[in-house]
């Protein structure tokens, strides 16, 4: 199939909120600005830059402490920040909201509070093999300290988890389960609902990491039962620095203190200390307050978009970008799950992924090369790493053509494309 015989494919018109994002007019070696990385970081609309730029311009003092009225303005601008993510995961109070620097802060926040205080020799955590290293490595270094063993789900070859082997690793000394609610190197969606419930049955707790599912999906904390649930506003048009734990009151209300300082005490002596409840029992120190303010205008800025018409348009796009690319030749997608994100990981026969991504960006297109933080996912593929194209709001049809048209270059240089 030619490039000017791609079909084309009608998208929910979104073409009006490529303007709220200033980067995006940027010239790359003197070409148009393919972004395609969103899965390592989305860009941010001109609402996000712009409440944080307020926030240190108009309102900037400490939160909590002070009585004088720009700190008051600061916290009334951080607890309107934490109801709004409430609402966003339709957690059922504000209380189980703990604002933390990212989502590996709050899978390693849950690790080294609820871990070490749950768990014991030959208990068992579970995990998947599409996880990322921060759902991995936290976890391992918990299992030293504490005799648990670590046990992993296996995946298929479509890049689906083997549901059946899943069922089979859940048994009594299962303590918690660790599972992606959408992989960041396949796209593959979980069935999270259904897998949590099948955990529950067996005693054992549910750490989601939804790095890569808030800004793709509604999420509903409660309806997924989930105990746990991280993510990070730099994938959510947000800035960096910033995420979020939800975890459900009793179980944060009975975890203690994992990192020691101000503002999470109630009382302190040289003899003994007492602590805050929950949340600002997590939230030591100074917080990063115009992150939070930022993440608050990014929430708003997506609800306004409407997250319904964000997955159908990303939708389209994962349909036209996986036709286009599968019509070169010796290109493979690694991760045909049934229920995918708009997510596309591949290989081209003859080309490194890296060598792809640095050809790709004199092209103007911007993707991401290599394991993704996910090893072991490209070890059970018997590969080094895979080419990733990872689609936001504001790409489009066009940008889905300089992708592969990009990568037919970079076959035609390294000789490696359809013979002529």
């Amino acid at each position: 199939m030619s490039l000017a015989a791609l079909p084309s494919i009608s998208l929910p018109d979104l073409s009006d909120r490529r303007a709220d994002f200033p980067i995006l007019d940027e010239r790359v070696h003197g070409r148009r600005l393919v972004y395609l990385d969103n899965g390592a970081t989305t860009q941010k609309p001109m609402a996000v830059i712009q409440a944080e730029m307020d926030f240190y311009a108009r309102e900037n003092a400490n939160i909590h402490r002070g009585v004088h009225l720009l700190s008051q303005r600061a916290t009334d601008r951080y607890d309107a920040a934490r109801e709004a993510v409430r609402e966003f995961l339709n957690a059922a109070r504000n209380e189980e909201i703990v604002f933390t620097s990212g989502t590996t802060q709050a899978i390693n926040l849950v690790a080294w509070s609820w871990g070490m205080a749950n768990l014991g020799k030959g208990d068992e955590i579970l995990l998947s093999t599409l996880e990322h290293h921060s759902n991995i490595v936290p976890w391992q270094l918990v299992a030293r300290q504490t005799g648990a063993v670590i046990r992993v789900i296996p995946v298929l070859d479509n890049g689906e988890l083997d549901q059946e082997a899943y069922q089979s690793l859940l048994g009594p000394r299962t303590r918690l389960v660790g599972l992606v609610h959408i992989s960041n190197a396949l796209g593959t969606i979980n069935p999270v609902r259904e897998m949590i419930a099948q955990a529950h049955a067996v005693g054992a707790r549910v750490l989601l990491d939804g790095a890569q599912a808030v800004a793709h999906t509604p999420v509903d904390v409660q309806a997924l039962g989930a105990d746990f649930y991280a993510f990070s506003a730099h994938k959510l048009y947000g800035p960096t620095g910033m995420g979020v734990l939800y975890g459900r009151h009793e179980l944060l209300d009975a975890m203690p203190p994992w990192v020691g300082g101000g503002d999470m005490i109630h009382t302190v002596s040289f003899e003994e200390s007492t602590y805050a409840p929950v949340p600002q029992r997590f939230e030591a120190g100074t917080p990063n307050i115009a992150g939070v303010v930022g993440l608050h205008a990014a929430i708003r800025y997506v609800q306004a978009v409407g997250l319904d018409r964000i997955a159908a348009h990303e939708h389209e796009l994962l349909e036209q970008g996986t036709v286009a690319l599968l019509a070169l030749p010796g290109v493979r997608i690694i991760g045909e799950a049934a229920n995918k994100a708009a997510i596309i990981s591949f290989v081209v026969d003859g080309i490194h992924p890296h060598d792809l991504g640095t050809i790709l960006d004199t092209e103007g297109v911007a993707i991401r090369a290599g394991h993704h933080c996910a090893m072991p996912l490209m070890t059970r593929f018997g590969i080094p790493g895979t080419a990733r194209a990872s689609f936001a709001l504001y790409n489009t049809a066009q940008d889905v053509r300089d992708l592969v048209a990009a990568v037919a270059k970079a076959q035609e240089l390294f000789g490696t494309g359809r013979p002529a």
